[in-house]
């Protein structure tokens, strides 16, 4: 298997560990009884720290580069996908779902800006957040 096809095979497989930690943080916080704004922001905070970790070790094996720069440019790149990026794509698509059923009409603009910030992760993270130093 190509090098690049298995790094971006892993990096799927971090997007479902880190939002089934976002989901189930949730879903165990809401029931629990804390606020929807708190258990949304401590869920999203667990699944980032996920995504950071698994995508650092595992994902893309950046095992060298300072940790916290890293950090930083993740949660730059991640927290605008997140909430700049993704609901300018929401915008941009919700007509297209116009005259759909209600469920469409609301799923189908999120979807497609999920499958855009796709995209725009690992294309950031390859390139800036976790990228490999050449070697001379």
């Amino acid at each position: 298997m190509k090098p690049e096809l298995a790094t971006k095979i892993r990096f799927g497989l971090v997007g479902i560990a880190n939002t089934l930690v976002d989901l189930v943080s949730y879903t165990l916080l809401s029931l629990a009884g804390v606020p929807m704004v708190v258990a949304n922001l401590v869920s999203t905070s667990a699944g980032m720290a996920c995504s950071f970790t698994l995508n650092r070790s595992f994902t893309f094996r950046a095992r060298t580069g300072d940790v916290k720069s890293q950090a930083v440019l993740f949660l730059l790149v991640t927290g605008f996908g997140l909430w700049v990026v993704q609901p300018i794509v929401i915008s941009l698509v919700s007509g297209a779902f116009e005259g759909t059923h209600p469920v469409v009409a609301v799923v189908g603009p999120k979807l497609s800006a999920l499958v855009f910030n796709l995209v725009w992760n690992y294309t950031l993270y390859s390139r800036l957040v976790f990228r490999q130093k050449e070697t001379a």
